[in-house]
Formats: C-alpha cells, sequence, structure tokens
C-alpha cells in the first residue's frame, strides 16, 4: 500500500467515526413564576450550555411535582423537583399517595442530586386590599398553590390553623398553576396570592414595581401553636422571616413578617445514568458562583447545603462528585 493510500484510509477511517451521542435528560418542574422553576431552569441552562452538546435537558413546566414523582419513579422523567414533605407522604402511602397502590416501592426508586431552599411562604395582598391579616380572608378569592400540590396542603393548612377557616367554605380557594396565578394576581383577580419562593422573587419585585404591597405572617402568639408548629416542623420545613423592605419602598409591612420556609431539591429516577448525573453536578456547581453574581436570589442555592434535609439516598453520581471534591456525605444518604 503505498503511502498516500495508508494516509487516505487512515483519514477515512477517522472520519468515519460517529459524533458522541447526546444524551437527552427530561426534567420535570414546577410552572413559571415558582422557585423551583427559577432554580431548575437555571440547572438546565448551565448544563446545556457547558457540556458542548454532551447533554441537554429538556424542561417540561407543568403539572404537579406529587405527579412527577412518580413519573421519575416509572422512567417517564428523569429529573423532578424533590420534596422531603412530599417524599414522606409518599414512602408512607399517606395524604396524595394514599390511594397509590405502590407508592413505598416507587418511592425506593428516587434519588436525590442536592438540597435548596425554595424560600419563604410569601402571602400577598395588595395594600389597598384592606387585608392586613389572615383573619381578613373571609370571603376571599385567595390562591394556595396548584391543585393537589405539597404548597397547597401546607398554605390552607396554616389558614386554618391560624384561623380556622375552610377553603371553599369560609374562602374561595382559585384553582390555577403557578404562572397562571401570577398573572391573575397582577391583573387584579386574586385577593391574596402565596407563592414559596426565594427573596427577592422575580415575580414580586415586577409587582412592587407599579402597585403597593403587603405580605401577611403567622402572629407571635401561634407560633406555638400545635397545629401551626405542624406546618413547620416537619420535613424540609421551618419557620423563616420576610424582611421589611425586601421589595423596596412600595412593600407597605413596617415590620419583618414571620412566616414558614421550606427546603426541596432535584431528584432523579434511580435509571438515570451515573455518569451523565455526575456530568450534570460538576458542570453546575463548577459555574454557578458566575451566575450568581448578576442574579440575586440564587445566591441562595450554596453546595454546603446540598444535604439539608434530604430523606432520599443520594443518586451515585452524585454520591461521585461530592466524594470528589471533599465532602463529607451523612451514611444515610447513600
Amino acid at each position: 500500500m503505498s503511502k498516500a493510500i495508508a494516509v487516505s484510509a487512515v483519514a477515512a477511517a477517522f472520519v468515519a467515526q460517529p459524533a458522541a451521542a447526546t444524551e437527552y435528560v427530561k426534567m420535570s418542574t414546577l410552572g413559571p413564576g415558582s422557585s423551583p422553576n427559577l432554580v431548575m431552569t437555571t440547572f438546565a441552562t448551565i448544563v446545556n450550555q457547558k457540556t458542548d452538546g454532551a447533554i441537554e435537558v429538556q424542561v417540561n413546566a407543568t403539572g404537579a411535582a406529587t405527579k412527577h414523582a412518580i413519573e421519575a419513579a416509572q422512567g417517564k422523567i428523569d429529573l423532578f423537583m424533590f420534596s422531603p414533605l412530599v417524599h414522606n407522604f409518599m414512602m408512607q402511602k399517606k395524604a396524595m399517595y394514599a390511594k397509590v397502590a405502590n407508592a413505598p416501592e416507587l418511592a425506593q426508586k428516587l434519588r436525590g442530586l442536592f438540597a435548596f431552599p425554595i424560600g419563604v411562604y410569601h402571602m400577598a395582598t395588595y395594600a389597598d386590599s384592606g387585608i392586613t391579616s389572615l383573619q381578613d380572608l373571609k370571603g376571599k378569592k385567595v390562591f394556595l398553590g396548584p391543585p393537589s400540590g405539597a404548597a397547597t396542603r401546607v398554605m390552607g393548612g396554616l389558614v386554618t390553623a391560624v384561623t380556622g377557616y375552610k377553603a371553599g367554605t369560609d374562602y374561595e380557594a382559585v384553582k390555577l398553576g403557578w404562572g397562571a396565578a401570577a398573572q391573575a394576581f397582577q391583573d387584579g383577580q386574586l385577593e391574596v396570592y402565596m407563592n414559596p419562593t426565594n427573596a427577592p422573587s422575580p415575580v414580586f419585585q415586577q409587582v412592587a414595581l407599579t402597585r403597593k404591597i403587603r405580605f401577611l405572617g403567622i402572629p407571635r402568639d401561634k407560633l406555638q401553636d400545635p397545629k401551626v408548629k405542624a406546618l413547620y416542623d416537619r420535613p424540609g420545613g421551618a419557620l423563616g422571616v420576610l424582611p421589611k423592605g425586601t421589595y423596596g419602598k412600595n412593600q407597605v409591612n413596617d415590620s419583618d413578617v414571620i412566616v414558614i420556609k421550606s427546603v426541596v431539591g432535584i431528584g432523579a429516577g434511580d435509571h438515570v445514568k451515573t455518569d451523565v448525573v455526575y456530568t450534570m453536578m460538576k458542570t453546575f456547581w463548577t459555574n454557578i458562583d458566575a451566575e450568581s453574581k448578576g442574579t440575586p436570589w440564587l445566591r441562595a442555592i450554596k453546595r454546603e447545603d446540598a444535604f439539608e434535609q434530604m430523606n432520599v439516598k443520594l443518586h451515585p453520581g452524585a454520591v461521585k462528585y461530592y466524594r470528589e471534591v471533599g465532602m463529607k456525605i451523612p451514611e444515610k444518604l447513600l
């Protein structure tokens, strides 16, 4: 074989090598306007932009997290918003999973990537609504969260614990998704809009640009009430504070507001490849600091808090990454 032919053969063989296939990852999250949507779409954007086409995260921002968990366990999607509270219900076949026969078995097929603060439960109303406390919700149109969602359960429970009011009897619990509810509040179709989100939230920043708003809170004399305490002393829950002035001069609160805060996370089905999860984890945490410089709410997402309130075992790809960077992993997560 001549030298020219040999070179041509080598070149042809090189050209014939197929390009590395793109790994497509299906992610389901909550709708626009929610804190999980902001965090998870940012995660997807960083991975898509920084892996040179090796991984493409495809985001679906519809549906409820309770359903997404089942779909991830069944292998229909890959990534979902993990909630310690929802996972607890799933493992115990309670609440929204009471009629799902194999809920505990499905829960065993879920894994965690990292936890992040969903933020504090903002309970907003317009300053001119005449509503200054939860006691004023009688007969009002209130958005607690999407139907069957964990947020709706927590917020509806809080209203009942503080006031005794029940949704559908004492006030109207408007049934909308996150995005539609945010728009409805901006359009004046809701009197109270509740949303667990990191502050300052873009949704409320936009509202406060043109309207004066007030945030409702938990009365101090109710904090130790057993019914109220059960809502924050739970998996993924705690008490938090929404400071006065968070949303500028159009926030009319003259003191800080005591609210419930929650921790959630990104979870995965155990079918997702180890190397894919490892690459996504490394890519996200390597680039998040640069992304957060111009995004104040993103600064609340910290790697050192990745295991906070986690009650699901970590995905092997996540374990590989955390060990690589020298983090000590709690035994219960392995």
